[in-house]
């Protein structure tokens, strides 16, 4: 039996797979189960509640496990991250020593020794540190730069290449790196679990070649057919202006740019290669494989996790408000309802459409407003975008919004995960009254404290427009959808 924790984020969305794969009975670890429901591989799996931190649920999810996968960290996080980690990896190593686990795999990064870390790098050998210490034996596999589609570290790549055909950029672009695939760091995580039983260290693993992020951009541009980029380096770009550079450039919001920014401050190259050895397992997919095959998937829009389908660390997780016996304080709603000329198969079709690069259906200036805004106060701002442009599942993020739920061919749920003074939901829902078909929209705000409450206020005068306009334009692009369809399936009959 192998647990993984983390299932809900990049690696670990795409390890459970391979690890059923390999023949693995597998048991996920989620602060939230629900947010892991949808995923293709749900019912091949066990879920167990549960938090590493609290250590609630810890020693039932720990429970008959051989090997278990630590898969988690405060990537995006603000406040005393590191002592949230800390704790999460030293409860974790103790339930784990109490369980009779038999192995702790966990990835770190790569960082090298004798170096001033960032805080967040620091945080991460930390944790690698403390589990090594444990009572249970464990592997740490330490990875630079993972390319792969929606990973942080490759979309922060593409989209500087893409949108910047001349650049000025920080030092740490001539800093050294070792990118690795995807796919080789899941078969290694795998593999990690074939080492002699009392392996107990950390191994450094990555690709076939040591890289400049200069010499990643003008590699990336040549595999996606783009002219050769100008960057010019300069020095007086800090860690926090880079930040917020990339925070301005790519989807990838500055608190979470910033430690993927840290992290390339040094040289980031394997002082060993041991693993490789211990496993006879020599092979890697050299960068611009690795750089086509993400490029790949990002156009047949095959992109199983991204970097944003792990939770915000700041976002909120307390439950929906459930109106009328709501009971705590004071609940603002917007609610509009349209009397749709469409099936209610094709509003669904445009409700589960929305977001990303369809947008809002709305005011864009509005939204994009609201989006900056979000950004400059340390937000994800809205252009995450979604992992797929036709389907939703619950737990992908939209922009700056997360599906809280979905009743398909009926209602999608969202929770905002922008700053605000309260808690906010967006409800879009289709349904057929007496013979018609009825679209209907609800947003709701719970707010929190004296801002929250002027906060709404502040904002109602423009409901009309936003959120008016968004009911009228879904339900105007059913109807266009469903006359197109009439028209096709018409023009089908005559021929």
């Amino acid at each position: 039996m192998a647990l993984v924790t983390g299932a809900t984020g990049y690696i670990g969305g795409r390890l459970v797979p391979e690890l059923l794969d390999a023949g693995y009975r597998v048991r996920c670890l989620a602060r939230t189960p629900d947010k892991l429901r949808d995923h293709p591989w749900r019912d091949r799996v066990e879920v167990a509640r549960g938090d590493v931190v609290s250590g609630e649920g810890l020693a039932e999810a720990l429970d008959g496990v051989d090997v278990a996968y630590y898969l988690v960290h405060s990537m995006g996080g603000g406040g005393d991250f590191g002592s949230a980690d800390a704790e999460g990896a030293r409860t974790f190593a103790r339930v784990a020593g109490e369980a009779s686990v038999g192995r702790v795999v966990y990835l770190g990064g790569l960082s090298p020794e004798g170096e001033d870390l960032s805080a967040h790098m620091a945080s991460r050998k930390e944790v690698a540190d403390l589990l090594l210490d444990g009572p249970v034996p464990a592997v740490v596999l330490r990875a630079a730069v993972i390319i792969g589609s929606g990973s942080a570290s490759f979309e922060m790549l593409r989209h500087l290449t893409e949108r910047l055909p001349a650049m000025t950029t920080p030092r740490w672009v001539r800093s050294r790196v070792q990118p690795i695939a995807v796919r080789d760091v899941l078969r290694l995580l795998v593999r990690a679990d074939t080492l002699p039983a009392d392996t107990d260290r950390a191994f450094d693993i990555g690709g076939s070649e040591a890289l400049t992020y200069v010499e990643m951009i003008q590699r990336f541009a040549v595999e996606a057919g783009l002219a050769r980029r100008l960057v010019v380096p300069i020095p007086v770009l800090s860690p926090g202006l880079s930040s917020l550079w990339v925070g301005f450039v790519t989807p990838i919001p500055p608190s979470m740019a910033r430690p993927l920014v840290e992290s390339l401050r040094h040289d980031a190259v394997m002082a060993e290669d041991d693993l490789s050895d211990l496993l006879d397992d020599h092979v890697r997919i050299g960068f611009d494989r690795a750089v086509a095959l993400a490029l790949r998937r990002i156009d047949e829009d095959r992109v199983d996790t991204r970097w944003s389908s792990a939770a915000w660390a700041t976002a909120p997780s307390d439950p929906l408000p459930t109106d009328p016996d709501w009971s705590g304080g004071s609940l603002y709603s917007d609610r509009r309802a349209l009397v749709v000329d469409a099936p209610a198969e094709t509003v669904w079709r445009v409700i589960e459409g929305i977001g990303g690069q369809r947008g809002w259906y709305s005011w864009p200036l509005a939204w994009a407003a609201r989006g900056w805004i979000d950004l400059a106060v340390g937000g994800v701002g809205l252009r995450r975008g979604r992992r797929d442009p036709e389907r939703l599942r619950v737990g992908d993020s939209l922009d700056f919004w997360r599906v809280e739920e979905i009743v398909p061919g009926r209602l999608l749920r969202l929770r905002a995960e922008m700053r605000l003074p309260g808690l906010a939901w967006l409800e879009l829902g289709v349904a057929e009254v007496r013979g018609r078909t009825v679209y209907h929209q609800r947003a709701l705000f719970h707010p929190r404290g004296l801002p929250g409450h002027l906060y709404w206020k502040a904002v109602t005068p423009f409901h009309g427009v936003v959120f008016g306009s968004m009911a009228t334009n879904i339900a105007d692009r059913a109807e266009r959808d469903a006359d197109v369809r009439e028209g096709a399936a018409a023009g089908a009959r005559e021929a």
